[in-house]
């Protein structure tokens, strides 16, 4: 068994390998990219089975975001319910014969985890400018800047580590005992593994929130918060 923190190429573009948990990646994506305009290109008032579903889901990860990151979820709605979506079904896609989860390579966690990091600069930089997003690394006073910007590496490392270590370890040990006890006997843990995947899914976008919402309200004017938290 190789390991997991191997990748072996299936071609090259040029001198970039594509492996094949790239390949899957790109295929999950030309997926929802398709699904998402089929079912948004004939859209009525009285939905159907489909587009009530995926209203469905669109509400939750509005209500979510109101929720967590205490805003109108206009903004960060694209993002953040892209992320959720796109990593549910790469943790699901193991259901597919001869499919491993993207999610269990490093490299499209690490991806998964930058874009998140990249996110919290741009909400950040968007809600309060670049001075108020910088000067969030000098609170509660400038001796902690390199602490506090060590600490926006190390967050988004641990989503990394966090959803690599347990998607990959959910396919290692489904893969152990299929080799050793047979087909039907992994389904327990195959169902396991879903169950695991979807959580996943979700704690990495509620903590995408927190970070961005830190980064978002932290860089706010002081009195632009406090007429928000004010009761009219």
């Amino acid at each position: 068994m190789t390991s997991p923190l191997s990748s072996i190429a299936l071609f090259h573009l040029g001198p970039v390998p594509i492996t094949a948990g790239v390949v899957t990646t790109w295929m999950i994506m030309l997926v929802l990219v398709l699904g998402g305009f089929l079912v948004t290109r004939r859209l009525s008032l009285i939905p159907s089975a489909t587009q009530a579903t995926f209203e469905l889901v669109v509400d939750t990860v509005d209500s979510q975001i109101r929720d967590t990151m205490r805003v109108e979820p206009t903004h960060y709605r694209a993002f953040i319910g892209t992320l959720f979506v796109f990593i549910f079904v790469a943790n699901w896609s193991s259901l597919v014969p001869g499919v491993e989860p993207p999610t269990a390579h490093l490299e499209t966690d690490a991806a998964l985890a930058l874009l998140v990091f990249m996110a919290v600069i741009w909400f950040g930089i968007h809600a309060g400018g670049a001075r108020g997003f910088l000067a969030t690394f000098a609170s509660p006073n400038p001796i902690m800047i390199p602490l506090n910007f060590v600490e926006s590496l190390t967050r988004t490392f641990s989503l990394l580590v966090r959803l690599f270590g347990n998607v990959m370890s959910g396919v290692f040990v489904i893969g152990i005992v299929l080799s050793l006890a047979g087909l039907l006997v992994p389904i327990p843990l195959m169902a396991l593994g879903l169950l695991t995947g979807a959580v996943q899914a979700y704690i990495f976008a509620v903590l995408a929130m927190v970070f961005i919402a830190g980064a978002v309200n932290e860089g706010k004017p002081d009195t632009e918060i406090s007429n928000r938290r004010t009761p009219p």
